[in-house]
């Protein structure tokens, strides 16, 4: 049988990773370790060969659901061959798609991006120079392709809000849409997993300098704990990254136009203006029946 049953493809910062956790302790559903197998976007994955990809799958039990989570399999333009490859490897499958706040996402996507290093720039210099802060949270845009050559009705949106508010009623939800019989049940007790921490900027050589308990001993040892402070903050991002008035106009305008093209697939009307209104708690009723209008 083809695997994976399901994947869920998140915006990049939007729970995907809380999401995988959750259903990967409900019995009768199997996901996939790594939780990011990225296989059908990421040149090095897919070269790997489906050997590999079904490896990933080989411990499931007789009747299990299979998942996995990829975010970046809705990383467009940077990943331009995902939807060729995911179609001839599976014909039919469920897709779940993770999404908050445009606005949001893109500061936490940017907060990620800097304190990996891979951004070094202010934000708003970085939106000028990085079409992925905004293209990731372009919703509409990213689903477009899979509403093409799956159909709206094997796609699940699901918001990051929802999650919050109601957890256990969209874990139900995603159960339901991926065709799971079984009762499912979020645990409270999982922590919400990949959630930026305090903003620290990685190094080459982080991991051993920084982490390791050798390290951590030495520092706590030898180095006075004002010292360790100062030395810390010259690497954390202290405040939290703030668009001009110029830059937030320019990406409103965008995500406002992608969700309203979004909000027509939904069947309601949205933008970055009443976005949380609409996907919070005052809105479940409406939430936890949503589907892409076919």
């Amino acid at each position: 049988m083809t695997k994976p049953d399901f994947i869920i493809m998140g915006a990049m910062k939007s729970a995907t990773s809380t999401l995988h956790s959750q259903l990967a302790l409900q019995s009768g559903i199997f996901m996939s370790t790594p939780k990011e197998p990225n296989y059908f976007s990421d040149d090095e994955q897919y070269a790997r060969g489906v050997a590999w990809y079904d490896g990933l799958f080989a411990n499931a039990e007789l009747g299990d659901l299979c998942g996995e989570s990829s975010t970046h399999y809705t990383k467009f333009p940077d990943y331009p061959l995902t939807i060729e490859r995911m179609a001839k490897r599976l014909d039919k499958v469920k897709l779940i798609y993770v999404m908050r706040h445009p606005v949001d996402r893109l500061i936490s996507h940017y907060i990620h991006q800097w304190s990996q290093n891979v951004i070094k720039c202010d934000i708003n210099e970085a939106i000028d120079q990085y079409e992925e802060l905004t293209a990731y949270s372009c919703y509409a845009r990213q689903l477009a392709p899979y509403f093409e050559r799956y159909g709206k009705e094997n796609v699940l949106p699901v918001f990051n809000e929802g999650i919050r508010h109601n957890p256990q009623t969209e874990l139900e939800r995603v159960a339901d849409f991926i065709g799971f019989q079984g009762e499912v049940v979020w645990q409270e007790e999982l922590s919400a997993q990949n959630v930026s921490g305090e903003r620290i900027r990685t190094f080459k050589g982080y991991q051993w300098l920084v982490e390791s308990n050798f390290m951590t001993f030495l520092r706590r040892t030898l180095v006075p704990q004002s010292i360790r402070d100062k030395i810390k903050s010259g690497f954390t991002l202290q405040e939290r990254p703030e668009i001009d008035a110029v830059h937030l106009s320019k990406v409103i305008e965008l995500f406002d136009q992608d969700l309203a093209i979004l909000g027509e697939h939904l069947g309601v009307e949205l933008s970055c203006d009443n976005y949380k209104q609409v996907v919070s708690q005052g809105e479940l009723s409406w939430l936890n029946n949503v589907e892409f209008k076919i």
